[in-house]
């Protein structure tokens, strides 16, 4: 655990055992000790050879969890919800009908993120706990229609806002965590930001973020960069091309060739009169310092996505805050962190004994 308030020298890729950075204090002391994924080894599932590999099939238990999920009942119930402006976004629940002050997980989803893509986390969650757990689905995902023309591909805190006043009011006596993946972490941590000490969770986790969404964009892997822009395109553009024909970045959102440009020209669709206004409302980095919610980050040197080098110039700034606890490991590639022959999450397991640990200690 470092807490000099400088980068520890060659912190990127030191081996295999976790890397845990943050301010030194007694109560970060005892909840990384609570800890056995931060005590041991990271060993990656040895058949998932590299970054790459860990990515793809990542990528492939996806699509075998979707098929498999149309004959599965993770989720007992589900309900859409309607905006203030009209939009719909939904909950899923898992574990809904627990007993009312059993603990909730709020589950932020990834950039496309579905019910189905995001069982597998939901289900991880919720045996590694015995908790509640509801994914928070944004505009436009799975089978939401994108009933306005307004919409954040990185999601809207004022959504997210309107989601938890439903899952406050329905369980009042239920304490509150948060993941957020991904994309999800971004939000989470402008909600975070913005909140302050008026958020209501006991402790959230932020896996594998981007930081600067206005810098961190430029360095996510051409590859990997193309196919999220089509993917994004194909899956919220093309769609609803009428509904959006208004607007006057519609071109710039369909010729995007990659996840920068396509960021830099949603700032309309999300309600923006530009980028400046735009990037001033929604990048998690802006409101980072003014979180006051225990949070444990976890990055993957070796991801493609959402690159290491965008974390350096936030250490200094994380080494200060007492309540922000910085993981990383040398692999793990993006949201993947596979460990075993039977390839089961590490990442899970450590969020699943953070919430525990921060159960007993908050």
């Amino acid at each position: 655990m470092s807490a000099s308030g400088q980068v520890p020298a060659g912190w990127v890729g030191r081996g295999r055992r976790p890397q845990v950075i943050c301010h030194d204090s007694p109560r970060n002391r005892e909840v990384v000790a609570a800890l056995p994924p931060l005590q041991t080894d990271f060993t990656p599932t040895p058949w998932l050879f590299n970054a790459h590999a860990q990515l793809i099939f990542y990528s492939l238990r996806k699509i075998s969890q979707q098929r498999r999920q149309r004959r599965a009942a993770l989720y007992d119930h589900r309900e859409r919800l309607t905006m203030r402006d009209g939009g719909l976004t939904a909950l899923y629940w898992c574990g809904h009908d627990l007993p009312a002050d059993t603990p909730t997980i709020v589950v932020l989803h990834t950039i496309t993120g579905s019910p189905d893509s995001m069982a597998e986390l939901v289900r991880d969650l919720r045996r590694g706990t015995g908790w509640r757990v509801v994914l928070c689905l944004r505009r436009g995902h799975a089978d939401l229609p994108l009933v306005t023309p307004r919409m954040n591909l990185f999601g809207c805190t004022d959504d997210l806002r309107e989601q938890l006043a439903v899952i406050r009011r329905r369980f009042p006596d239920s304490p509150l965590y948060a993941v957020g993946s991904s994309a999800g972490s971004g939000l989470l941590v402008r909600y975070l930001g913005e909140e302050g000490e008026a958020a209501p969770f006991r402790a959230g986790f932020a896996y594998c973020p981007g930081y600067d969404t206005d810098a961190g964009l430029d360095v996510v892997h051409p590859r990997y960069s193309r196919m999220m822009a089509r993917k994004l395109q194909r899956q919220f553009i093309t769609p609803n091309h009428t509904r959006l024909a208004h607007l006057s970045t519609l071109p710039r959102l369909q010729a995007a060739e990659d996840l920068a440009s396509l960021h830099r020209a949603q700032f309309e669709l999300a309600g923006h009169p530009d980028y400046a206004a735009y990037d001033r409302a929604s990048n998690p980095m802006h409101v980072f310092e003014r979180i006051r919610v225990p949070l444990m980050v976890l990055n993957a040197e070796d991801d493609p996505v959402c690159r290491i080098g965008n974390l350096t110039p936030w250490l200094p700034t994380m080494l200060a805050m007492p309540n922000v606890i910085l993981v990383t490991t040398a692999e793990g590639s993006h949201c993947a962190h596979y460990e075993g022959w039977a390839a089961r999450s590490w990442s899970a397991r450590l969020m699943s004994g953070y919430f525990r640990v921060m159960h007993t200690v908050a």
